[in-house]
């Protein structure tokens, strides 16, 4: 496990270091090509309930556009909310709450990495897609509470061609993913995992034979799509 660590870390410097010298305009192109790849998914178009990240200003693929779709669509939209948890010193977690609308979305200001966030004040009041409002440490859920996603729009460092994900450190995802099928039991969901899919420029991808390192409880995506117009999958 050790060992794994060590060279996700490395991978994670040497990615680092690409996307940092990586041209704004070859991001914004390749935003758009994944963009459009992405909303034209049969999985995209057919789900109700979706997660999707809010990107970073630089070195990776916006999702702008693709919120923007998505409400204009009329589908349900979760953005990620970490937040620490009381009992445990210097621990987080992360859930998944509805934005609103494009007004909300439009409205959000940049924490400290840049990326578009919900207010600590507005936390209460939100739907978790999990059921119930707010974070799932105090929310309170009904009977009649939709539960669960469709699909999750999901970044990353590094990804492969066999649908492995180098995250950003913080096992967020993964343990999101490893609480699903408990949170959503009794829900018509609780049967189907979300369809998986990451985002990523062409520049995070690994060429064969190298490969992203991966420990037991690391999740594979179901698809990649790649800011060059390509699809991968499993």
């Amino acid at each position: 496990m050790a060992a794994v660590g060590a060279v996700k870390k490395e991978l994670r410097q040497k990615i680092h270091e690409v996307l940092k010298s990586l041209p704004q305009e070859s991001v914004a192109a390749q935003s758009a090509i994944a963009t459009e790849k992405l909303c034209a998914l049969p999985e995209y178009l057919h789900a109700k309930r979706i997660s999707v990240f809010l990107s970073m200003p630089t070195g990776e693929i916006s999702t702008t556009r693709i919120v923007q779709d998505a409400l204009s669509s009329g589908k349900e939209v979760f953005i990620p909310y970490t937040h620490k948890l009381g009992t445990v010193p210097k621990a987080s977690m992360m859930d998944m709450l509805r934005l609103e609308s494009l007004q909300e979305f439009n409205a959000l200001e940049p924490d400290r990495w840049g990326i578009p966030s919900l207010s600590k004040s507005s936390i209460p009041t939100k739907q978790n897609c999990f059921g119930g409002l707010g974070v799932a440490v105090d929310r309170l859920r009904s009977v009649k509470d939709d539960l669960g996603l469709d699909l999750i729009i999901m970044p990353g460092m590094a990804f492969d061609n066999s649908m492995r994900r180098l995250g950003h450190g913080k096992g967020y995802y993964d343990h999101f993913l490893n609480r699903y099928s408990t949170e959503i039991q009794g829900s018509p969901r609780a049967t189907k995992r979300p369809f998986l899919v990451a985002l990523a420029l062409k520049e995070q991808i690994i060429a064969p034979p190298d490969e992203v390192p991966v420990a037991s409880h690391d999740q594979l995506v179901d698809a990649i799509v790649v800011g060059d117009g390509r699809l991968l999958s499993s």
